[in-house]
C-alpha cells in the first residue's frame, strides 16, 4: 500500500519550500507526498535553485500515486503577497495557517494519512496580528483537542515535555499532579497505538537539581511528581522517577526506556538536539491524526541559496509513515 502525506513547507520565504523542491528530486519509495502550498511560490523556488519541478494537482478521488523524480503533488493555496526567499513579510502569515488548516483537513478527514510541517516563523505570524504561540498549540484548537504532547525524536531517543514555550519562571506553577497524569496518560498511550510499543517504559525527570535533593532542592518531586508516578505505576504503567536530569540521559538509564518525560523545553531537548539536530523530527500526541514536524527554524539567510539540510524532513517523513502504520493496524 501507498503511504500518503500532506506536506506545509511553512514560511514561504523561509528554507521550507527549498526542502519541498529538494524532497521532489529524491522522493521517498512507496509514497504519495502532497504539497500544501502556492504553486507559483513552488516554481519560483525551483526555477532559482536550479532544480526541476512538475507540479500535478491533487485529485482526493484518485487512486493514490508515488511522486516521480522531480515531481509534486500539490492541494494549491493561494499567497496574499508575492513571497520573497529570505525576506520576511507580515502579509502571508494568514496564508500559512491556511495551508495548515488544508492539510489538516486532508489528514483529518482520511483523504491522506499524515501531516508533515515546515518550519514557521512565529513572530511573523503574530506581527500579521494573528495569535500564534506555534504548531502544536495551533493544531490542537484546530482539531479541538484539550492537550496535546509535544516530543521530539531521533535515532535511539524520544524526549517528550510537560511544558512548552513558556518561560522558566512561570513552569513551577504549571505543573500540576492533573497535568502530569494526562500527559502522562497521553504519551503511553500514543507510544502503543501510533509507535506499536506494547509496554513502553518511560523516564520521567525531575523538576530540580538532583531531582530536589530530599526537599532540600525543591519539593515539586515529593509533593507533586512522585505522588502522580506511584498512582500511574499501581495502575500499571512501567514508569521511572523522578530521576535527576544530569544523570537520566546515559545508556545505563536510556538503554533501557523508550521515551523520555522532561519538565520543560530546555531540560531535555538541547540533550537530543545535541545528539541527532538535522536528522530529528517533532511530533504532536494526543491529536485525532499523525503529525510529524522538521525540528529546525526558516532559516531565512539560507533561503533560496540551495544549502537547505533535507535530513529533518526526510525524517519526519519515514516517522509519520512508520506511525500511520501502526495507527492504522489498530
Amino acid at each position: 500500500m501507498l503511504n500518503t502525506i500532506a506536506i506545509t513547507p511553512g514560511e514561504p520565504a523561509g528554507i521550507g519550500p527549498d526542502l519541498c523542491i529538494e524532497l521532489a528530486q529524491r522522493p521517498p519509495a512507496n509514497t504519495q507526498c502532497v504539497v500544501v502550498a502556492d504553486p507559483n511560490l513552488l516554481q519560483e523556488r525551483a526555477a532559482l535553485l536550479s532544480k526541476p519541478l512538475t507540479l500535478t494537482e491533487f485529485d482526493p478521488k484518485a487512486a493514490a500515486q508515488a511522486n516521480a523524480p522531480g515531481e509534486l503533488f500539490i492541494a494549491p493555496v493561494t499567497l496574499t503577497a508575492k513571497a520573497i526567499a529570505g525576506e520576511l513579510s507580515a502579509a502571508n502569515g494568514g496564508y500559512v495557517l491556511e495551508t495548515l488548516r488544508t492539510a489538516s483537513d486532508l489528514v483529518l478527514n482520511k483523504t491522506l494519512d499524515a501531516l508533515v510541517t515546515g518550519p514557521v516563523h512565529k513572530g511573523i505570524i503574530n506581527d500579521a496580528g494573528i495569535s500564534f504561540t506555534g504548531h502544536t498549540e495551533f493544531l490542537a484548537q484546530y482539531c479541538g483537542v484539550k492537550l496535546t504532547v509535544m516530543m521530539l525524536a531521533t535515532e535511539g531517543l524520544r524526549v517528550a515535555l510537560v511544558t512548552t514555550h513558556m518561560p522558566l519562571s512561570k513552569v513551577p506553577g504549571a505543573i500540576t499532579k492533573t497535568l502530569l497524569h494526562d500527559i502522562l496518560t497521553i504519551l503511553h498511550k500514543d507510544l502503543i497505538g501510533k509507535f506499536g510499543i506494547k509496554n513502553p517504559t518511560i523516564l520521567v525527570c525531575g523538576l530540580n537539581p538532583h531531582a530536589g535533593e530530599g526537599g532540600h532542592l525543591g519539593r515539586e518531586e515529593i509533593e507533586i511528581i512522585e505522588p502522580v508516578l506511584q498512582k500511574m505505576q499501581i495502575q500499571g504503567l512501567d514508569l521511572i522517577g523522578p530521576l535527576p536530569a544530569d544523570t537520566l540521559f546515559t545508556a545505563k538509564y536510556l538503554d533501557q526506556a523508550d521515551a523520555v518525560l522532561a519538565m520543560y523545553h530546555d531540560q531535555g531537548l538541547p540533550v537530543l538536539k545535541f545528539k541527532g539536530f538535522g536528522d530529528s523530527c517533532n511530533i504532536t500526541l494526543g491529536l485525532p491524526m499523525i503529525r510529524t514536524s522538521v525540528d529546525h527554524g526558516t532559516a531565512i539567510d539560507l533561503a533560496g541559496k540551495g544549502l537547505a539540510n533535507t535530513g529533518s524532513l526526510f525524517n519526519a517523513i519515514n516517522t509519520a509513515v512508520s506511525m500511520a502504520s501502526h495507527w492504522k493496524a489498530i
